[in-house]
């Protein structure tokens, strides 16, 4: 993103490479900002669908058209004229089931719209923690949204952000990780992890409540240094723990992961947009948790429960699907058995300091071959 943002004055064509954030960011900032010039990305960014946004974006002015097939990058960006009312703000409406990005690139590209912008979500919303932490960010670089009673209705003024100082948190989506360390681990099994609040504006801070089922207590350490990790006894469950990741689906297979190794059966819903990420989340979970003993299994509708019989780690590869989570997430069964995850730098993405921060921990972290 950061490369990409200061390349974009001087260049007709940009590469958002396998980020799914960054396309759709800088699909809605190149746009309202009249850049000329085509965005593509990887093959798998070519089969993500982006024409909910485009879609959006057209009705607000952007000159938008696809290189390849219609509802897909490339994207061929020809310049923006406001659709408008002189005297009244963009509307656009969109439903609230999509991804949640689509809704924050639209939010933020809202300040620079003329008359501002008022965005009506339809139907469900789904992933809401990640719009409110949108919109609290924007609020904080001076341009307020303000939402109707039941938050379907957003209104951007028009306006520009000012600069403020910012702590970035700590990544809660990256903590997941060793959340499943600590839950695999024998107990007493701990660790503190620095940065991550208590008051935080990440909806996956719900790894904390999740966890809690496999016996990872949570302490919040003074003055928002951080949080302490620790395995205490893990809970005796008869019954098949039934989890809505609606709100967070980046857990997802973390805690699949967690939950066939351990054999703890778990029901997972809301995980209708993992089709749709660098992989097919689903189908690559079903695929290498079956070579441990486990497995993702559709139980009904919509509902997939994470099981296993004779979970086993003894020097298995795990594929990675251009998928920096499905690294992060296998990589803590090594404290099961030896493993092989292929391609482990996909974890560039998201946590580029990943492999070294195991080793630092004590792994024996090894390049294969």
């Amino acid at each position: 993103m950061q490369a990409l943002l200061a390349a974009a004055p001087g260049t007709d064509r940009l590469s958002a490479e396998d980020a799914g954030t960054v396309m759709r960011f800088l699909t809605a900032y190149l746009a309202v900002t009249g850049w000329r010039g085509e965005l593509t990305g990887t093959p798998r960014m070519q089969e993500r669908p982006i024409g909910v946004l485009v879609g959006a974006l057209r009705q607000a002015g952007a000159d938008i058209a696809y290189v390849a097939n219609d509802g897909y990058p490339p994207l061929r960006l020809n310049g923006f004229a406001s659709a408008a009312a002189a005297d009244g703000p963009t509307r656009l409406s969109v439903r609230g089931d999509i991804s949640s990005q689509y809704i924050s690139a639209l939010l933020m590209v809202g300040p620079y719209l003329p008359g501002g912008l008022v965005l009506t979500l339809t139907g469900p919303v789904g992933s809401r923690p990640y719009i409110d932490m949108t919109v609290a960010l924007m609020a904080r670089f001076g341009a307020p949204c303000q939402a109707n009673a039941d938050a379907t209705e957003l209104t951007v003024a028009a306006g520009r952000y000012q600069a403020a100082n910012y702590a970035v948190e700590s990544d809660w989506s990256a903590a997941s990780y060793w959340y499943a360390m600590v839950a695999l681990g024998p107990v007493g099994s701990e660790i503190t992890l620095p940065g991550l609040r208590q008051q935080s504006l990440q909806g996956d801070q719900a790894i904390a409540g999740i966890m809690a089922h496999f016996g990872v207590e949570t302490t919040y350490l003074p003055a928002e240094e951080g949080v302490l990790l620790r395995q205490g006894p893990r809970p005796e469950r008869t019954d098949v723990l039934r989890l809505d990741f609606t709100n967070c689906p980046d857990l997802a297979q973390t805690v699949a992961v967690v939950a066939a190794a351990l054999a703890l059966p778990v029901d997972m819903t809301g995980l209708e947009s993992l089709r749709i990420k660098e992989t097919d989340r689903i189908a690559a979970l079903q695929t290498e948790l079956a070579k441990f003993g486990g497995d993702l299994q559709e139980v009904e509708a919509g509902v997939f429960r994470a099981v296993s019989e004779g979970f086993r780690v003894d020097g298995q590869t795990v594929a990675t699907y251009h998928d920096h989570r499905m690294a992060m997430a296998f990589a803590p069964l090594a404290l099961l058995g030896p493993l092989e995850v292929a391609a482990p730098q996909v974890v560039r993405k998201s946590y580029p300091q990943f492999w070294r921060e195991l080793d630092k921990a004590g792994f024996a972290v090894s390049e294969a071959g």
